[in-house]
């Protein structure tokens, strides 16, 4: 599936696109070095075929491919991964130490709007790319409402040279509506038609359907109910657990790779030993979630369809929480009369 998924991109490449973008493709070619650049330093036509096969498209997605793995690709062996991986240092623009301030002009990362301002500045400017964004919460809290605002932000130019980009929104809980969509669009001034036409739908049944992941945003909604139901009971925990963190090693390595944003919605269970602190609730997916996760936001109602969301851990945003409301527009602030 993650194969398949990656070949989008590529398709999405050789699409006529208009003058005025040309400037930002030519500065995502830099970033995204595509892999025929190793047939000018002697790696053969069929073995860069063998790595596409393998869903191994850019040069920095072979350099974050264990040898391990390269193994198990057809006609591969320990001295022809060792050349392959020496021709992507040559190719590579990071084969070398660089200071802080180099690495600040180059990064590209962006930020996708919530539609929230304020639940924007909690998050420091909005859903980050090159991450893993979580959000947990009980039902009906806004985590499938959040989604299908991101669907049509993202589509949105922002700050920082960001022109938009396409969606895939895996669907593991049949949430997906176009008619939310439609709201949400109209609110924004956006052809309803065009934004639908930007967002590819998946429908995933089990658990082993959950691996994909391009073009600018990659909503999973709900990350963990085909595994809640496709691994049950203790015995079969550690496997769920080991299936779970190759998913989200995957998510992360194409977030990564492609420079994309990744937005998973978690459910919830009751922890008896949070009672003391006023809070029996935590999400689901244990450490292998938590240490995979980049940002994790809790959500819940309040009274008056108010919800809040809470910085649940972040390794560089504040511990704060800010409420929001959710509108026929999707993800709104609070209006105060």
């Amino acid at each position: 599936m993650e194969t398949a998924v990656l070949d989008l991109i590529e398709q999405e490449k050789s699409i006529p696109t208009s003058e005025e973008n040309l400037g930002d493709l030519e500065e995502e070619e830099c970033f995204f070095q595509d892999i025929v650049l190793l047939l000018d330093l002697g790696i053969a036509l069929d073995d860069v075929k063998r790595l596409k096969d393998a869903g191994i498209n850019t040069i920095k997605g072979v350099q974050m491919t264990i040898p391990k793995k390269l193994l198990e690709i057809e006609g591969f062996d320990d001295k022809k991964i060792v050349k392959i991986k020496e021709a992507c240092t040559k190719v590579s623009f990071v084969n070398s130490f660089t200071t802080a301030l180099e690495v600040d002009q180059r990064n590209q990362i962006f930020k996708l709007s919530t539609g929230s301002k304020a639940f924007d500045k909690l998050l420091d400017g909005g859903i980050e790319s090159m991450a893993i964004t979580e959000v947990f919460g009980e039902s009906g809290s806004g985590k499938t409402q959040l989604s299908h605002t991101l669907c049509v932000t993202a589509q949105m130019p922002g700050p920082n040279g960001y022109i938009g980009g396409k969606v895939i929104f895996i669907d593991t809980e049949h949430t997906f509506r176009t008619d939310r969509l439609r709201s949400i669009a109209y609110r924004f001034n956006l052809d309803e038609n065009t934004v639908l036409e930007n967002i590819l739908c998946a429908r995933a049944y089990t658990s082993e359907h959950q691996e994909a992941g391009v073009f600018k945003l990659l909503i999973v909604d709900s990350i963990i109910a085909h595994f809640r139901v496709d691994y049950y009971g203790r015995k079969e925990m550690a496997h769920r657990q080991h299936r779970l963190g190759q998913l989200m090693a995957c998510l992360q390595k194409i977030s990564e790779e492609y420079n994309i944003a990744i937005f998973i919605t978690n459910q919830i269970t009751s922890n008896l030993n949070n009672l003391e602190q006023g809070d029996p609730q935590q999400p689901v997916g244990g450490n292998i979630l938590a240490h995979a996760s980049t940002t994790r936001i809790s959500l819940r109602k309040v009274l008056n369809g108010k919800r809040i969301a809470k910085v649940y851990d972040s390794p560089n945003l504040a511990a704060n929480e800010v409420e929001f409301t959710v509108t026929s527009g999707g993800i709104d602030d609070i209006k105060i009369n």
